[in-house]
């Protein structure tokens, strides 16, 4: 399918897989797609900044960048931040089509329903998008889908009425007359409200005075505060709505210049924050901020999830924004169809991106339009680079699942381990993505259905990394369809999972790995030297300062299945690895937080005892401090110590140990690829037995039960 993506400065129209439908979703062919002429000007030229622009910009993004340069060294830093400036980005936010595909899930719109789209990163300029339930609205009769097409912009500026919660015959003033502040205009003479607005453009100015604005101030020509407090007869404005983008902070002075004492400024656009506390504290003015298109915004169990806000208590979500919207519309109550500029075909979209770049006054609405055939073709995969000859003792890799860490590690290991592996296919939810990956590290094909990979014959092997709760799934598909796996951790989330995927692997015998790195690190190796010849049990501290994630993250949902089955699995593996021996009971300890900022599952003491007498504990915490290392691991034995510190350094007390020193952490995951190639052909190598991997992950489901 065609979209567009930014890349350097440009907006360029490409190729790219287009998305699967989820079980809460809807797949819809795009008819027309409504660029926002502020926002995306602005995502254009931060696309073509400098790297030292961008940081003199965005200095709070300089703090991540050093964290990262503590946490992973300068050279991965320098390698990630290369990475992310040389990504495509995804544009546009709102749209309108037809239904062509619908989940399991959704009960209340059908195949064919006409609908209007919203969100940053799904109602993409592209000519099939996949949208949750809660960010689509049906377009009502008499709405043509290049209207409905603006509901983003719609619901925007409802959610800036909702806060500015105006009243019959209310002074109010908008500053800002682009698209936003044309709609916002007409709907507060629809409320009855006596209007003022302002811009720098004459044209702009003369629209709104066509479409009911009251009274209209070029801030250029005349003084727009005077101005203001005339039209209020002398008392000031009840509200002033800021619909203008901007890096000056001059039209928050002006507003709380044009209130009246205890009146009220509304901000929907965006403005240098910097004023004077003296210019609100006289007047007791309110300052409120309206985020984007309402309640649900930003809330990943309302948008991608489908929950839902309680009627009697949030009566205006963001989805019940955009279907008033577009009944307003219908009802001619909000006139659209004048502000819409041009249209453009899908083809023609760097012209139309050029166009708002071009001396002169910017226009209002500008359109992208699709083909509209009554039969899409839909193609999840496609070629980006040759096929190549199948070379002898070479294994054809895919790659499911390219996020952060994939595209970190694994993918810069295999492009390490060419002399072993050829990688053939990524397949990712989004197309540009899998597009993009794929070209940068060489693969044939890109697809969003990872089944296109499952069906290829000419791939042997995949490294699964998608979200925890699809890896058993996926990983058994992948065995039933006769390819070695390479399966991130965790192996399962639950029981029931574990065992469907350990039948498969005992019916298929086909090779099969888990992502349990620490286990392959060349200091893990070196331990094991050295207590694997020792008289009595171990004691082994771990300690894991495993950074705080806001709990409302994937990782401690249904989908992450929480941290100690998500990472503490991890050390619970390196534990079985030195102790090769089961484990005879467990304990759990954890933390009752005093505040909802921290989980206990995320906090707590582990003491595991082993049948051959070793006693291991994990101290688990997410409380600590980034500057001080994250893994640290005391083993003691034989009147023996051996210190490992966050895979950088090992040391030995009353031990000859080879002392290893890295720059960065080296906790295993090349030499678990290389280990991988191994199994495939059936050669001995580090291993990590079948029994092992169960036990593991039997223990993680197990002590992430005794934590709740």
């Amino acid at each position: 399918m065609k979209q567009v993506l930014i890349k350097k400065g440009k907006a360029l129209i490409e190729e790219v897989p287009a998305p699967t439908v989820g079980e809460d979703s809807v797949l819809v062919q795009v008819y027309y797609s409504c660029i926002s002429v502020g926002t995306e000007l602005s995502s254009i030229s931060s696309s073509g900044e400098s790297l030292l622009k961008k940081a003199l910009n965005q200095p709070e993004k300089i703090m991540r960048v050093i964290d990262n340069i503590k946490k992973n060294g300068l050279g991965q830093t320098i390698q990630k931040v290369q990475s992310k400036l040389e990504e495509s980005v995804v544009t546009g936010y709102s749209a309108a089509g037809v239904v062509i595909e619908a989940g399991k899930n959704i009960k209340d719109i059908t195949i064919g329903d006409r609908i209007a789209c919203a969100g940053a990163g799904i109602a993409n300029h592209a000519e099939y998008i996949e949208v949750p339930r809660n960010l689509l609205a049906k377009v009502p009769e008499g709405v043509n889908f290049n209207e409905a097409s603006t509901v983003t912009l719609g619901a925007i500026a409802f959610q800036g009425i909702r806060r500015a919660d105006p009243k019959l015959g209310e002074f109010i003033a908008v500053l800002g007359l682009g698209i936003l502040g044309q709609i916002t205009v007409q709907l507060l003479k629809a409320n009855g409200c006596r209007v003022i607005g302002t811009d720098l453009d004459e044209k702009r100015i003369q629209k709104a005075l066509e479409l009911g604005m009251d009274l209209g101030v070029n801030p250029s020509a005349e003084d727009a505060v005077k101005a203001a407090v005339a039209f209020s007869n002398g008392n000031g404005l009840d509200t002033v709505i800021i619909a203008t983008a901007t890096s000056s902070n001059e039209p928050l002075v002006q507003a709380f210049r044009m209130c009246r004492k205890k009146g009220k400024v509304v901000l929907v656009g965006v403005v240098d924050m910097h004023f004077s506390r003296e210019e609100m504290y006289k007047k007791e003015l309110d300052l409120l901020i309206s985020t984007s298109y309402g309640p649900g915004r930003y809330d990943e169990g309302y948008e991608r999830k489908g929950l839902l806000y309680p009627y009697a208590y949030v009566r205006w979500t963001e989805t019940r924004n955009m279907e008033e919207y577009l009944r307003l519309v219908a009802e001619k109550k909000i006139n659209i169809k004048s502000l819409i500029d041009k249209e453009y075909a899908i083809d023609k979209a760097t012209e139309a991106y050029e166009s708002l770049c071009a001396p002169g006054g910017k226009p209002l609405i500008v359109l992208l339009k699709y083909n509209q055939q009554p039969e899409p073709q839909i193609n999840r995969r496609i070629d980006v680079a040759p096929q190549p000859i199948k070379k002898e003792g070479i294994i054809n890799i895919a790659l499911i699942g390219a996020g952060s860490f994939a595209k970190e590690v694994h993918l810069p290991n295999l492009m390490k381990l060419k002399h072993l592996f050829k990688l053939y296919a990524i397949a990712s939810g989004t197309g540009s993505n899998a597009k993009a990956i794929a070209q940068r590290f060489g693969a044939v094909h890109a697809t969003t259905d990872y089944q296109e990979v499952l069906k290829d014959k000419n791939i042997d092997a995949v490294i699964i990394a998608t979200r925890h709760n699809l890896h058993a799934k996926i990983a058994i598909e992948a065995l039933l369809a006769g390819k070695a796996v390479f399966l991130e951790k965790p192996m399962a989330l639950n029981q029931e999972e574990l065992d469907a995927l350990v039948k498969t692997i005992d019916e298929t015998k086909l090779p099969f790995m888990v992502g349990f790195n620490r286990r392959f690190s060349p200091y893990a190796q070196e331990i094991k030297r050295h207590i694997s010849k020792r008289i009595n049990p171990m004691v082994i501290n771990y300690r894991m300062n495993a950074g705080y994630i806001p709990l409302e993250h994937w990782v401690h949902s249904e989908e992450g299945g929480g941290r100690i089955v998500g990472e503490a699995c991890h050390i619970f593996d390196l534990f079985n690895f030195f102790t090769e021996a089961e484990v005879e009971s467990v304990s759990v300890d954890r933390i009752t937080p005093k505040t909802n900022q921290y989980s206990s599952e995320d906090n707590a003491v582990i003491a595991l005892k082993y049948k051959d007498g070793s006693v291991c504990s994990l101290v688990y915490t997410a409380m600590g401090n980034i500057e001080y290392p994250k893994e640290h691991c005391e083993i003691f034995f034989d009147q023996k110590i051996i210190i490992l510190d966050d895979y950088k350094h090992l040391m030995g007390k009353g031990v000859k140990i080879r002392e290893i020193k890295t720059q960065n952490s080296d906790k295993g995951q090349l030499e678990e690829l290389v280990d991988f190639r191994k199994t495939i052909e059936g050669r001995p190598g580090i291993g990590a037995p079948l029994d092992q991997l169960i036990e593991t992950t039997k223990l993680s489901i197990k002590l992430k039960s005794l934590n709740e």
